[in-house]
């Protein structure tokens, strides 16, 4: 690996102990020892590439998604077994037939045979789309050794870590918006409308540059708490494009009946036709049966997707392009405020806010 100090190339007798033999300088991660196989300079490439240069901060979920894409792609399943597998098959192979014992040539053919079964099981998927670390686990096996080496998280990323709502951390606007957020998740009277995202990453992320405050949006987490603010304007779901998320904008329909329910969720087919996308999927999370007959019953998917939804697949929220992720919203939440409000909607009439304006690239195309 390179140090991200002194820049030289350094084989692994000249950096026990994360500690550079040439420069003396210590780093956070080895890709040796890290299970995401990170080192000091991916991380700050990745984060430069997440703030776009510095222009928005991003929460350490949406960092945990990106170092974690590489290995999504690929199966980790069998990874050691497999080699020694063939390795052993060939080797005893070899032994007995220089000492022609029959029986070992039957040991050798069960060694090839486990071999082959791990590569078709490979093939088929097996362990493909588990990330090696998991979301919770990010934290204390990648960013407290950052934390322990530079004194901080790298530039760009919020901490989070201080408040259960997600939003502590985050400077200037974005605390004031995080504390008016968890201490009246209702918002205030007279709100434009109501954000609802089970996700609190994503929440801190949209408070962090100030998306809620800009469109009087108040920002709850599930349908329940969105019949409590009091407010009668239109309500965006954000949501993961999953089985879970699927069902949220169905049951913010229902504990809602009559008002204006805005799915900005990414749909299910178009992020799957995506080559850049990369999902993944969680044991632990698995769609109960009687969530599948549901949707089964919406008739809006495939037998196919139903299956690759029951599987556990998901994108998550925390995959897509933070700046895609929030010109998207602020463009939907635009829109939706600019129609809510009656003073704002005569002025659109007039012109006063349309007027002339050069046509810019979809932030939603190529996501």
């Amino acid at each position: 690996m390179i140090c991200p100090h002194c820049e030289r190339n350094l084989l692994r007798k000249e950096r026990t102990g994360n500690r550079c033999t040439h420069c003396k300088r210590s780093y956070a991660l080895d890709p040796k020892t890290n299970p995401l196989r990170l080192n000091d300079l991916r991380v700050r490439r990745i984060t430069t590439t997440l703030t776009d240069g510095g222009r928005i901060a991003i929460v350490p979920d949406q960092l945990w998604y990106a170092l974690s894409r590489k290995r999504l792609r690929d199966s980790a399943f069998g990874q050691g077994c497999l080699g020694g597998a063939f390795v052993g098959a060939g080797f005893v192979t070899v032994v007995a037939l220089f000492a022609e014992a029959p029986a070992l040539l039957i040991a050798s053919g069960a060694l090839l045979l486990i071999g082959l079964g791990i590569s078709l099981a490979r093939v088929m998927g097996a362990g493909k789309g588990i990330p090696p670390v998991v979301r919770e686990g990010f934290p204390a096996l990648v960013l407290t050794p950052w934390r322990s080496v530079y004194g901080g998280l790298p530039p760009g990323v919020l901490d989070t870590a201080a408040s259960d709502t997600g939003t502590a951390g985050a400077t200037g606007s974005a605390n004031s918006a995080g504390s008016a957020s968890s201490a009246d998740p209702a918002g205030a009277a007279g709100t434009t409308g109501v954000l609802v995202c089970p996700d609190r990453a994503v929440v801190a992320f949209l408070v962090a540059d100030g998306l809620p405050a800009r469109h009087g949006l108040a920002v709850v987490r599930s349908p329940a708490e969105a019949a409590a603010v009091p407010s009668k304007g239109p309500v965006l779901v954000l949501h993961d494009t999953d089985a879970d998320g699927e069902l949220l904008v169905r049951g913010v329909r229902e504990a809602l009946p009559g008002r204006t329910v805005v799915d900005v969720g990414p749909p299910l087919r178009t992020v799957r036709s995506l080559p850049q996308a990369v999902p993944y999927r969680d044991p632990r999370r698995r769609p109960r049966p009687a969530d599948l007959r549901i949707l089964a019953a919406l008739g809006t998917y495939t037998p196919e997707e139903l299956k690759w939804l029951g599987q556990g697949w998901r994108f998550p929220l925390v995959g897509l392009p933070p700046a895609r992720l929030l010109a998207v919203v602020d463009r939907v939440a635009g829109q939706v405020s600019h129609g809510a409000d009656p003073d704002r909607r005569r002025a659109a009439d007039l012109g006063f806010l349309t007027w002339p304006e050069a046509a810019g690239p979809d932030p939603v195309g190529g996501r």
